[in-house]
């Protein structure tokens, strides 16, 4: 198969598991399983990696997961054990502009150092030597001894060249229209393809996750909300690329380019962007004014693209990596917004939860469902998460 490409699955009925879902949830997933000896076929409705997992900007460090531990394990580990480059890069500095700032970011950093993470604060003269394109207005920062970032897009393809050498299988371009059960469990999926049998489902579809779950009478709240990211021009390669801040995430590429998104959400109906229709809003500017601030020696540099993908967020925000009662062979994932960076842990844990029925690296009682059983109905509706259509 040639490295730039992702064969299609051809013939055969189904596999031993069926993994719903083309993203690097699903794909670490997969490869996981794959890596344990077993069959397994992905089903994406498109093209793999097409939503968050391939729009985001690439952070490698979530310190308030039970999976944060095997995220840093195995970070610097992925392109010798999937044999093809996710472009990780170690360590990343956040900018704090003001004391406000500071004392927001300083929870974080007392949690990672519980955790027994290294961090250091910074001052401005430190943290301009580290990100020379940071500015006088720098207040101070913190130099995480830890975490990184990697590129969405080669790490999505390296997943999934990965899974094939193993022999997995991916079918992309393939919507999943219902399941067959059979006394408590998921025997086949149905597509616009035909049927897929599976002695083992698992469901990590991003924001159509939790629709497809209704479908097997499982409830798992979330609301989608519209992620945008932008791109500058090429600027000289700072000694840190993963430089967080002013409410932004992102990474300077190694050609150069800042690649950075953040906030505000724009919540969207999944129904309400079909296909590969992501418009630009007013998001763009408000980033672009945002990485000025932030760094800026870069005002001065052109955006020359942006992009936006859908990302599903639970009413925490946090994941749910769980085997949902009442059925004997689901696996359930979502990750609220955090997937890239915890992929290859969360996808180590689906295949434990698959293979083994439980997680043996990480206590992931906190991201089951049955948190959610006391969910006020209107809970989207309190928190302000509605679209536009929604509210009007």
């Amino acid at each position: 198969m040639p490295a730039n490409e992702i064969s299609e699955a051809e013939g055969g009925t189904g596999a031993s598991v069926v993994v719903v879902g083309g993203g690097v949830t699903g794909l670490s997933a997969a490869w996981w399983l794959a890596r344990s000896g077993v069959d397994v076929l992905v089903i994406e409705k498109g093209i793999v990696g097409w939503e968050a997992s391939g729009r985001n900007g690439g952070g490698c460090s979530h310190h308030h997961s039970p999976l944060f531990a095997e995220e840093q394990r195995l970070w610097p580990l992925m392109d010798e054990l999937l044999g093809y480059p996710t472009e990780f890069r170690p360590n990343r500095v956040r900018i704090a502009l003001n004391e406000k700032q500071l004392t927001l970011y300083s929870r974080a950093v007392a949690n990672a150092r519980h955790q027994g993470f290294r961090i250091d604060e910074i001052d401005a003269k430190q943290v301009r030597e580290l990100v020379p394109l940071a500015g006088d207005n720098v207040f101070a920062g913190h130099y995480y001894h830890f975490g990184g970032h990697a590129n969405p897009h080669r790490t999505v393809q390296a997943f999934a060249w990965a899974l094939q050498d193993l022999g997995g299988k991916v079918m992309q371009h393939t919507a999943v229209t219902g399941f067959v059960t059979e006394g408590g469990r998921v025997t086949a999926v149905e597509t616009d393809r035909g049927r897929f049998g599976c002695d083992h489902l698992v469901l990590a579809a991003g924001p159509q996750t939790g629709r497809l779950a209704a479908m097997l009478g499982v409830d798992i709240p979330m609301k989608v909300a519209r992620a945008e990211m932008i791109v500058t021009d090429a600027l000289p390669l700072m000694p840190i690329g993963g430089v967080d801040g002013n409410g932004l995430y992102g990474r300077q590429t190694l050609r150069g380019n800042l690649a950075y998104g953040g906030g505000p959400h724009e919540w969207v109906e999944a129904e309400e962007l079909p296909g590969r229709r992501r418009p630009t809003t007013p998001l763009m500017q408000n980033i672009g004014k945002r990485v000025a601030e932030l760094l800026p020696l870069a005002g001065h540099v052109k955006i020359i693209r942006s992009w936006a993908g859908l990302i599903e967020n639970t009413p925490d925000g946090r994941p749910v990596i769980d085997r949902p009662d009442g059925w004997n062979n689901l696996t359930v994932a979502t990750l609220s917004g955090v997937g890239f960076g915890l992929s290859p842990a969360s996808g180590h844990a689906i295949q434990q939860l698959v293979t083994d029925g439980a997680c043996a690296f990480a206590d992931l009682s906190t991201l089951r469902l049955g948190r959610f059983a006391n969910l006020e109905p209107d809970w989207a509706a309190l928190q302000g998460w509605q679209s536009m259509a929604m509210a009007s």
